[in-house]
């Protein structure tokens, strides 16, 4: 019964009724991933989808010189690799445990059948997918349009949203993964982190940072205004 209420939990999968989760619950794999193991890699075959229980994903491609760009972190609640599995393609990329997860894995035969047999979990899958959909469109322009300053201001408020409007949080992942993410290099991240804190727009404490002018923020993430 545990099992089906932590299913019933998943954004995926919410406002489904009994019998689809009873379902899914039989055909859920449970996996707990140490931390740095690789969950899959770019180029496998896509035997199916994970969701995140708890814990934290990093998915990432590798540059032909071998740098690594990480294009998303996924944590509690979150699915991976669904698109290359409905589109019956390969995994287009890393992901890796960053710290010891929990994660359920879905065998893609076994869920294409419950789907054509229970058609609202593809409804409710849709509804999920292109709310991500349209995250990933705003993720690409800012790393197409937006300079560092202002990537870095919006994945701060983004942080203070997801922590329900707090004023100081710690960084969920160290501050070079964070440069890989928003498209830049650990000297350059501390040099913005510090102008920000010079600008009292911030203050940075480690992994420790505390917003002192959100409206400021804001309007660096938009463009409105540039760091001295």
């Amino acid at each position: 019964m545990r099992f089906i209420d932590q299913i019933t939990r998943i954004p995926l999968f919410q406002g489904l009724p009994r019998k689809p989760y009873e379902d899914l619950a039989m055909i859920a794999v449970d996996q707990v991933i140490p931390r740095g193991k690789m969950i899959f890699s770019q180029g496998d075959e896509a035997l199916g989808f994970y969701v995140v229980i708890s814990g934290k994903v990093k998915i990432s491609k590798l540059s032909p010189d071998g740098k690594e760009q990480i294009l998303h972190i996924f944590g509690a609640g979150e699915p991976i690799g669904e698109a290359a599995v409905f589109a019956g393609e390969k995994f287009p990329a890393y992901a890796e445990a960053l710290e010891e997860s929990r994660i359920l894995f879905f065998p893609r035969p076994a869920f294409v059948d419950l789907i054509g047999k229970n058609p609202s979990v593809a409804l409710n899958m849709l509804a999920v997918l292109s709310r991500r959909l349209r995250k990933f469109a705003g993720l690409v322009e800012d790393l197409s349009l937006k300079e560092v300053p202002g990537r870095l201001a919006a994945y701060l408020l983004l942080l203070s949203e997801q922590k329900k409007g707090a004023i100081g949080f710690d960084l969920d992942v160290s501050k070079n993964q964070l440069a890989s993410l928003l498209g830049t290099i650990p000297e350059t991240l501390s040099r913005i982190l510090a102008r920000m804190e010079k600008e009292k727009l911030i203050k940075s404490e480690g992994k420790r940072i505390t917003l002192l002018d959100r409206n400021g923020l804001e309007e660096l993430s938009t463009g409105e205004k540039k760091l001295p």
